[in-house]
């Protein structure tokens, strides 16, 4: 049996779907089933059986011998939430549990780290595990996974394959639920579709011109395909970037959601909140070669045909992966 956490939210059932087309329904769907606005997303996917969160730790520690992979996606993701508390509960000591009894019983374990570790990107973006100590992230949140990725590589007793995912600006299908922490793709659609204009975010960075910030934006459809590599090939075990590798503006991101919905581009720029100005990241791009030296050797979706299969065949659909 398989197990994915996090499996009701956005990555997480996506990846139920890419394992359901690889021929995979031995699976355990483990989340907080208590958020009704998630249900969609588990509608027509086949598992096991479902677990809430707060019960799976207990289970795996009694049952660990079923299981033969889990794939750790479910986390608190609020970079907004200052409850440090919250996310030493949730991210890192829900974490570590996973991570022993993995390695008691030596379980595979891939585990969802993220880009929220590299801060201001004063040391780069390049997945170089001898830096991460260095590290210096922004909020709580990026705190408990830089966190979480120091502990994992101090650790003598391992899960026999282990991989780390700092996950970039993740964009596609199945973030319904998500509401401000959905990407900025999604918020562009149903500004476009209620107002027919986008509003971005002014620069307050010379170097940067208004909607000139650069993120690296990633397809799900190409996290996941990047997820079933790691449990199909098991690659050398370590911490990878999973971003598209390329920086594109926040003008380009809007202009594609324009062009996807045909829609003539109306974009206007608003002043960055104060209390977010000064950890304001104006630019962030995935050093991809560590995941690509492995032997992955899939082309990532560009930002205009990732935009376009999102908007026209989920967003306008209402559809789900």
């Amino acid at each position: 049996m398989i197990v994915i956490t996090g499996s009701a939210g956005f990555i997480g059932s996506c990846l139920v779907s890419r394992f359901n087309a690889g021929g995979v329904s031995d699976i355990l769907l483990v989340d907080d089933f208590s958020k009704h606005e998630k249900d969609d997303n588990t509608k027509g996917k086949k598992f096991n059986a479902k677990m809430e969160r707060s019960e799976f730790l207990a289970w795996f520690e009694n049952n660990a011998p079923a299981v033969s992979y889990v794939i750790h996606i479910g986390a608190r993701t609020d970079t907004t939430e200052f409850n440090v508390d919250l996310f030493n509960q949730l991210n890192l000591n829900y974490t570590k549990s996973i991570w022993n009894t993995c390695s008691q019983h030596q379980i595979p374990l891939i585990y969802a780290s993220s880009a929220a570790t590299y801060g201001l990107g004063e040391h780069g973006y390049a997945d170089d595990e001898s830096k991460i100590h260095l590290l210096k992230p922004l909020n709580p949140y990026g705190n408990s996974k830089n966190d979480f990725d120091k502990w994992a590589l101090q650790q003598t007793t391992c899960p026999p394959n282990w991989h780390g995912l700092k996950f970039f600006n993740v964009y596609g299908p199945n973030e319904y639920h998500k509401a401000r922490m959905a990407s900025v793709i999604f918020h562009s659609f149903n500004q476009i579709k209620s107002t027919g204009k986008v509003k971005l975010f002014r620069s307050h960075n010379p170097n940067y011109s208004d909607g000139g910030q650069l993120r690296d934006f990633v397809y799900v459809k190409d996290v996941v395909e990047v997820i079933w590599y790691l449990f199909s090939d098991k690659p050398k075990n370590g911490i990878y970037n999973l971003g598209s590798g390329k920086a594109r503006t926040f003008f380009d991101l809007a202009t594609a959601t324009f062009n996807a919905m045909g829609v003539e581009p109306n974009i206007e720029f608003i002043d960055t909140p104060i209390d977010i100005r000064d950890k304001y990241q104006y630019f962030t791009e995935a050093n991809m070669s560590k995941l690509v030296n492995t032997g992955y050797n899939k082309a990532f979706t560009s930002l205009e045909d990732g935009v376009t299969d999102y908007v026209q065949n989920y967003l306008m659909q209402q559809a789900h992966y």
